[in-house]
């Protein structure tokens, strides 16, 4: 079933909610009205060309997924980007818990999971004043391409049950702009902490990363003050992590 927007507006009165039933993007379509001073919210029914983290395409499934854009315009700066991305996935995992009754892990920096595989994601880019939060969460698919079997999920396959995309998306809004106001006036280090505390990856994690240089493994040590994760490498060195593509080691 095609998704309400109706709905989500008249729940969310004065945001400007743009809706397309197909678009190559909403990251690329919230860039435009940025550039413009307009929008407060993209969405899709389905994408075209949706991204992920390092340029990566996102499944963008139509009917069954929530692919969204929000356009927001705090006072940050743009190197406060890393927080602001937790800051959002602590809202994403929490619109999941209040639409859905389920209990997101998060990986830093950006990933929702259930059941160990990945369920959501969170996209933040710095454009014309202004920061794009590209959310893409799996709600009700059924089934994933043979590329993606095992290492995706969504809602509907955690629990059994189909969700309201509608409610989500609502949820989503209301957190994301909760989370964003904590992070203005109470700084970096309560998102922080509260990212610490809901993230099994933020310390004490057995991981591999793959890197230009080489993979790296070691054990997650706690983030830095600017969102980085500390790890503690195997051969007894420690390294600050700026960019994520963690894989937990079992």
């Amino acid at each position: 079933m095609p998704l309400d927007v109706e709905a989500v507006r008249a729940a969310l009165p004065g945001r400007r909610i743009v809706w397309f039933d197909c678009l190559d993007s909403t990251m690329r379509e919230a860039a435009r009205l940025a550039s413009e001073g307009g929008g407060d919210l993209v969405v899709a029914e389905r994408q075209t060309a949706g991204r992920g983290r390092l340029g990566r395409s996102w499944f963008s499934e139509a009917e069954n997924g929530l692919y969204a854009t929000l356009i927001l315009r705090p006072n940050l700066k743009p190197e406060d980007a890393p927080v602001l991305t937790l800051a959002l996935g602590l809202a994403a995992a929490e619109a999941v818990a209040r639409a859905a009754d389920l209990g997101c892990d998060l990986r830093w920096p950006n990933d929702l999971l259930l059941e160990g595989r990945k369920c959501g994601g969170i996209l933040v880019e710095p454009a014309a004043g202004a920061f794009l939060a590209g959310v893409g969460i799996n709600v009700n698919h059924a089934r994933f391409p043979a590329e993606l079997e095992g290492r995706a999920t969504s809602l509907y396959l955690a629990s059994g049950r189909r969700h309201s995309r509608e409610r989500l998306l609502i949820e989503l809004v209301r957190a994301s702009e909760g989370f964003t106001r904590m992070l203005v006036e109470g700084g970096r280090e309560p998102v922080l902490r509260l990212f610490a505390r809901a993230s099994s990856f933020a310390r004490g994690r057995r991981v591999r990363i793959e890197q230009e240089e080489g993979a790296l493994v070691g054990t997650t040590d706690g983030l830095d003050a600017s969102g980085f994760l500390w790890l503690r490498t195997d051969d007894g060195g420690r390294r600050l992590l700026r960019a994520g593509g963690l894989r937990p080691l079992e």
